[in-house]
């Protein structure tokens, strides 16, 4: 299902685009992000430019609420996917992102790792990114290339008004100047059915949508055999209340199933 060449690029550089694979299942997935949109969770977000000129809404932690995301996470071919791709004998649900930018919206999504916001450490993880648009190349995921070997994670901050996440920053590192640097930025043109998929700790983000066209994507996160638990200095996003873990224990499986091995 995964050539050789796509699990090194995996591997050193965090991230792989991979052509087709999901084509089947666009339809579900449209129909899951339609009943999202139409019945938002309690979780959701809307975010808006300062000068209010466009909207950025997200959701998340809906896969056992929405059919069509059970479906697609019980049923197609992700999760062995991702034991490809992570190298890991088991994979474990960790939960589902929908991001839906309105069109011509000026709302950028600024660069970071997801694992900073995360309670989970490891390096057998993984994120689909799965767009039910076309996306031009230039309106599409950006990432940096080998940034999930970087040996700090970078600061999480609020996107609303880019202050620290965490009161505690101690134990992450400043997000360098990626857009006048020298590191690698990757970024395809992409149809339905392709999935960009990168690890926890790969750096990425993505332009304003300011072409008349609406851009939405279902994201959905699964780890591996070295996942942990652990404990930030915060509030994490997205947050599981009363989720009672300890540093070093596996993910507790009641909320978040195992889905292959």
């Amino acid at each position: 299902m995964i050539c050789a060449q796509q699990l090194e690029n995996y591997q050193t550089q965090g991230v792989v685009v991979l052509r087709g694979v999901f084509k089947d299942w666009i339809s579900t997935l449209n129909r899951g992000a339609d009943y999202n949109i139409a019945h938002p969770s309690s979780r959701a977000i809307t975010h808006q430019s300062a000068d209010k000129t466009g909207r950025f809404f997200e959701d998340f932690g809906n896969w056992q609420q929405i059919e069509e995301y059970r479906q697609f996470v019980e049923q197609s071919p992700m999760a062995a996917i991702a034991a490809q791709l992570m190298q890991s004998k088991r994979v474990q649900f960790f939960h589902d992102h929908y991001l839906d930018k309105a069109a011509v919206s000026s709302v950028a999504t600024p660069w970071h790792q997801d694992m900073p916001y995360y309670f989970v450490e490891g390096m057998q993880n993984i994120s689909f990114w799965i767009p039910l648009d076309a996306r031009q190349k230039q309106f599409s995921l950006k990432c940096v290339a080998g940034s999930h070997l970087w040996p700090k994670l970078i600061m999480p901050t609020k996107w609303s008004n880019s202050a620290e996440f965490y009161a505690d920053s101690s134990e992450f590192m400043a997000l360098p100047d990626i857009d006048n640097g020298d590191d690698q930025i990757l970024s395809w043109a992409v149809e339905p059915g392709d999935v960009v998929a990168f690890n926890f700790k790969t750096v990425h983000g993505a332009n304003a949508n300011n072409i008349n066209s609406v851009n939405r994507t279902i994201s959905f996160r699964l780890v591996g055999d070295d996942a942990r638990y652990v404990q930030r200095p915060g509030k994490t996003s997205p947050d599981y209340p009363n989720i009672n873990q300890h540093n070093g224990e596996h993910l507790r499986e009641d909320w978040f199933p195992f889905i292959y091995g």
